[in-house]
């Protein structure tokens, strides 16, 4: 069973960077609009908006904090890794986390496009 997977999205907010420990770590979260069905009465598309948070280590964490926008769309491939945490007392939160392995920049949002716009001008 495999727990890899690919997910496009926009960035939905500004991407986190951390470097206090051994490996620099980055949080980003990316959303997305999924179809989710017909409505029954009215047979109008509905769409449902996905959002899942991603952490990259190293390289790809710091690039992504440098590099990326709030808008821009990312190719992200993953794997889901376990992050349970022992609460102790016999009692164990069960949680995943949605690590980056490989990413590609996709199309650049309104932020980006109006940076590089100003790079030209100047």
């Amino acid at each position: 069973m495999s727990n890899k997977g690919f997910f496009t999205g926009r960035v939905a907010k500004a991407p986190v960077f951390r470097d206090g420990g051994k490996t620099p770590v980055c949080y980003v979260t990316l959303i997305r609009n999924e179809y989710a069905g017909k409505d029954s009465n009215t047979g109008d598309t509905r769409e449902r908006q996905v959002s899942i948070p991603f952490t990259a280590f190293d390289a790809k964490g710091l690039l992504k904090a440098e590099h990326v926008c709030v808008g821009d769309q990312l190719v992200v491939e993953y794997r889901l890794d376990n992050n349970n945490r022992d609460l102790g007392n016999d009692q164990v939160e069960y949680g995943f986390s949605f690590i980056v392995d490989e990413f590609e920049f996709g199309a650049p949002g309104a932020i980006k496009r109006e940076k590089l716009a100003a790079n030209n001008r100047g």
